[in-house]
């Protein structure tokens, strides 16, 4: 059997709230129930009270800070402990943490854990395990925000799952995420693109609903983090409004230089018309940042369509042979050739 860990599909997305370098109030630690890591609390703290990691400093600054790992099952967990980047998943925008086998480029090369947790960590039922580390940022470091987290990985395979004629061991991990601003110019950047409409409708219109999806694309061009908010609607002919949703938070943290696609389900869209689609995408915590795309695309019943060509071109000739039968019956008869006789 060979063991592997697919990008994304081992480590659990870290779904949870949170404003550039400000928890969300609400928030909570990684944890699957099984086990799970936090920043380690200050003594007497609750071990909630620090949802994230947040730090900042300037290039060439060390910063020391401690996760702590939980281990909620009654037997002794074996955990291998690293640190990595963050990204964006593609499709969806999900938080996500690089998996072991994938190297770092970003703040997962500037943490350093210590000797002891170089190879793994055992935890004992029902018990912890505080695991200190230090960020150091680097001298040619950008300024902006720099994410990524530090991820407890249980080196037990849980479970096996084929994928083609390979059986595949599973591996479940958890992660802390790590915000980590460095000062400097900062710009938020934002932008709408590549917008597009897919439609499927009924044979016939109006005896059932048509539907579309709206798909496009989110990309961060600035160096902190945004949680977008995105307004979508649609016009007709004549400007007519035919979708207005209003602006709403997705609830996603995107990235610096992360792009992600998102869709938009429409399901009673236009049977008949010419539609362009808007969607603008800003971000609450910055006003001034705006971005929009739009698309258009015909709406027509095709099937109908072609029915109604078929029954037009078929009238359009019948009536034209009646025209030619109808004249050629209104011609005088021709009177015979009569040869001469001499």
């Amino acid at each position: 059997m060979r063991t592997r860990t697919p990008l994304y599909g081992l480590l659990v997305s870290l779904l949870l709230l949170g404003a550039g370098l400000l928890p969300a109030a609400v928030a909570t630690a990684a944890d699957n129930g099984t086990w799970g890591v936090f920043p380690t609390p200050p003594a007497g703290a609750a071990m909630t009270d620090r949802a994230y990691f947040f730090h900042q400093g300037a290039a060439g600054t060390t910063v020391a800070d401690s996760a702590t790992i939980i281990n909620s099952s009654d037997r002794e967990l074996t955990f291998q402990v690293f640190a990595t980047d963050a990204v964006n998943t593609p499709s969806g925008g999900a938080f996500a943490l690089l998996p072991v086998e994938t190297k770092p480029k970003d703040i997962g090369t500037w943490i350093a854990l210590p000797p002891e947790a170089a190879g793994t960590v055992t935890v004992p039922p029902k018990g912890r395990k505080d695991v200190p580390f230090t960020v150091k940022v680097p001298q040619d470091t950008t300024p902006g925000d720099h994410v990524g987290g530090i991820v407890v990985l249980n080196t037990e395979v849980e479970g096996v799952r084929k994928e083609g004629k390979v059986q595949v061991g599973v591996k479940r991990s958890v992660g802390a995420r790590l915000y980590f601003r460095v000062p400097g110019p900062v710009t938020a950047g934002l932008s709408v693109e590549d917008v597009r409409v897919s439609r499927s409708a009924p044979p016939l219109p109006w005896i059932q609903d048509a539907r579309a999806t709206i798909t496009y694309a989110l990309v961060n061009r600035g160096n902190v983090v945004v949680e977008p908010r995105v307004t979508v609607s649609a016009e007709g002919l004549f400007g007519r409004e035919v979708l207005d949703r209003p602006a709403r938070e997705l609830k996603l943290v995107l990235l610096p230089g992360q792009r992600v696609e998102l869709t938009e389900a429409w399901p009673d869209a236009p049977q008949s018309d010419w539609v362009t689609v808007r969607v603008a995408a800003g971000a609450a915590a910055h006003p001034d940042l705006v971005s929009a795309a739009e698309a258009d695309f015909v709406a027509v019943p095709w099937p109908a369509a072609g029915a109604l060509l078929v029954l037009a071109g078929a009238g359009t000739a019948l009536w034209a042979l009646h025209r030619r039968r109808a004249r050629d019956a209104e011609l005088p008869a021709s009177a015979p050739d009569v040869a001469r006789v001499h």
